[in-house]
């Protein structure tokens, strides 16, 4: 029997889950996918409804001017997936979308699965999105193990899969430094301004300053600057006049390479702090929201701590620099003894080693992810079949 599934992934970091999640669906038998995703899912065949960018938005302020584009978007997804007619719809992340999805297929009467993959912060943020969750989804796959606990006492079953970037192949940085003419002798450090375009616009400026306060420090400095194609051009003419070479990349291939390559890496909140610790390349990282958005925001977040790493491992192994706190000055104070102080190198690094155990759970994630979706979906026609 074929699978039909339909797949959501509103940002470049759900796009990576749900390729890998085609793959290992593919290893269990014939799949026909359809959905919207970036460029890693329509590697995989699917092509997207519509492009991922107008999707990977956050905060509050950042979505009101779209929030009819959304909206419209949400209608046309709704509307796709009904023509479509999957066993399955997994949606990634994204949970402001998603949930609005969810919402429209439930109206629709639509008789797929509601499976949702990657769990919203409920230690973060208000306790009472676990409750609502539970009114949308029929299923939860959570990335980390502690997950499953906090939304299945509020009547959503879940699942710990584990993160698939455990799953990534390790980069080759030589070859990186030879395809991007680096010379062996110089200091790499990895850039990494994020995924949507309001935090490139952000945090390109400030990150140009902090190099500009170590650069007299750092030998033959050059810059990797892997991004996707949601802010590429974005960012490659804002590198284009920093005063350094700089290899602005797109790809799964050369992100791995430039992290194997790199001495250090200056990075945005999100997704890719666990990357580059999985890839052991010591780390900052650094936010700026609309002041606005985090005005509101500090009234109703309960933690201090927004790197996955650091929330993962509970102890604040990666610096974060937020908001306020993100400038030029504390940031190089910061990236400095990455760069320079053997101890605060190892100090991270060793951190990081443990981290691997905690995301994969002793099994390939993306593997336990599909047989998850396939269970759900046998549990519901089984359901429907009474």
């Amino acid at each position: 029997m074929t699978l039909r599934v339909y797949i959501v992934a509103g940002e470049p970091s759900g796009d990576a889950l749900g390729a890998r999640l085609l793959r290992a669906l593919r290893e269990g038998g014939p799949v026909e996918a359809a959905g919207v995703g970036g460029e890693l899912m329509g590697a995989e065949g699917v092509a997207s409804l519509f492009p991922q960018a107008e999707t990977a938005v956050m905060g509050l302020f950042e979505v009101l001017p779209r929030a009819r584009k959304l909206l419209r978007r949400m209608d046309e997804t709704a509307a796709d997936i009904l023509r479509f007619r999957p066993d399955a719809v997994v949606t990634i992340d994204s949970g402001g979308f998603n949930k609005g999805l969810a919402r429209r297929l439930i109206a629709a009467g639509s008789p797929a699965a509601r499976i949702h993959y990657v769990a919203p912060m409920v230690w973060v943020w208000a306790p009472g999105r676990a409750r609502r969750m539970a009114r949308l989804f029929d299923h939860l796959m959570t990335l980390w193990p502690f997950e499953p606990a906090l939304f299945e006492r509020e009547g959503l079953p879940s699942t710990f899969v584990g993160h698939s970037l455990v799953e990534a192949e390790p980069g080759d940085g030589a070859a990186f430094r030879v395809r991007h003419a680096v010379a062996p002798e110089s200091t790499l450090v990895s850039v990494l301004p994020g995924s949507r375009a309001g935090e490139a616009r952000r945090l390109l400026p400030v990150f140009r300053e902090v190099l500009e306060r170590l650069s007299g420090d750092i030998p033959g400095l050059h810059l990797a600057v892997p991004t996707v194609g949601t802010v590429a051009d974005r960012v490659r003419d804002a590198v284009s006049t920093w005063p350094w070479p700089a290899a602005v990349t797109l790809g799964e291939e050369d992100k791995q390479g430039a992290f194997a390559a790199s001495r250090a890496a200056l990075g945005a909140s999100g997704t890719v702090a666990l990357e580059l610790a999985l890839a052991g390349v010591p780390q900052i990282t650094a936010y700026r929201l609309n002041p606005a958005t985090a005005l509101i925001g500090r009234f109703v977040i309960r933690r201090r701590r927004f790197c996955p790493v650091n929330i993962l491992l509970d102890r604040p192994v990666v610096p974060e620099l937020i908001q306020g706190a993100c400038r030029p000055g504390p940031l190089a104070e910061a990236l400095g003894p990455l760069l320079f102080d053997e101890n605060a190198r190892a100090a991270q690094l060793a951190a990081f080693r443990e981290l691997a155990g905690e995301l994969g759970g002793g099994a390939r994630p993306s593997l336990r992810a599909a047989e998850t979706v396939r269970r759900i979906v046998h549990e519901t026609h089984l359901s429907s079949n009474r």
